[in-house]
């Protein structure tokens, strides 16, 4: 099954996987991407799984973002908080309208989209059962941290990267693992940009740890 439109405002494309695991991959962009930007890497990451790619309804100078920033590196925490819980009630919807198993959602975000996917993890982590965030740094502190048992991270950071410090990356492990997800913390020799190695580690990681669990729990 083929989808794509503008439900509660995101546009979208929509892929039906061909696999058996059931997963499905929701896909958000970096600041400037769109709908279409990570689906060769979602084929690439999970070969048979259902793509769900979302675009950003925010524009910053025109360019599509999840939400708004103040500043690099300084996020708007109310329009965080109202567009994280707009993209988990959309990826809600979107499961009834295409037919895909809500409890076998993967986020898989680069940047501001892989920001957008820790904070739907921390607000809403019945949203998502596991995810990839490339370039991701601390979207917010929480106050009180949600149960994220059972729930797996994989997070790949650039150690040259100017535009996410160091310190930021390894803070957002460290919550995350406070709050039970099991989190796989990746160092790249490498910026902001994505490198072949770390794409090439993120797809055996998701291959055989995430979705070889999945398919486990469908044959029993």
């Amino acid at each position: 099954m083929v989808g794509e439109g503008a439900h509660p405002g995101f546009v979208h494309r929509f892929i039906g996987g061909r696999g058996h695991s059931g997963v499905t991959l929701l896909l958000l962009h970096g600041t400037g991407g769109d709908e279409s930007d990570l689906i060769p890497l979602g084929r690439e990451l999970a070969p048979g799984a259902s793509l769900l790619s979302v675009r950003g309804k925010v524009l910053e100078n025109g360019l599509p973002r999840f939400f708004r920033r103040l500043a690099e590196g300084v996020f708007d925490q109310e329009d965080l908080r109202l567009r994280t819980r707009e993209l988990a009630v959309f990826v809600g919807e979107a499961s009834r309208e295409y037919g895909f198993d809500p409890s076998r959602v993967v986020a898989v975000g680069y940047s501001n989209g892989a920001n957008v996917a820790a904070s739907v993890m921390l607000r809403c982590p019945q949203t998502l059962r596991a995810a990839v965030l490339l370039r991701a740094m601390v979207p917010f502190e929480p106050r009180e941290l949600p149960d994220l048992s059972g729930r797996s991270v994989f997070l790949s950071a650039g150690r040259f990267d100017p535009m996410i410090p160091r310190e930021s990356a390894s803070r957002l492990a460290e919550i995350l693992r406070a709050a039970g997800a099991e989190v796989e913390l990746r160092w790249q020799e490498a910026g902001h940009g994505l490198t072949r190695a770390e794409i090439e580690e993120a797809g055996v990681w998701l291959r055989d740890g995430v979705i070889s669990r999945i398919e486990g729990e469908r044959e029993g």
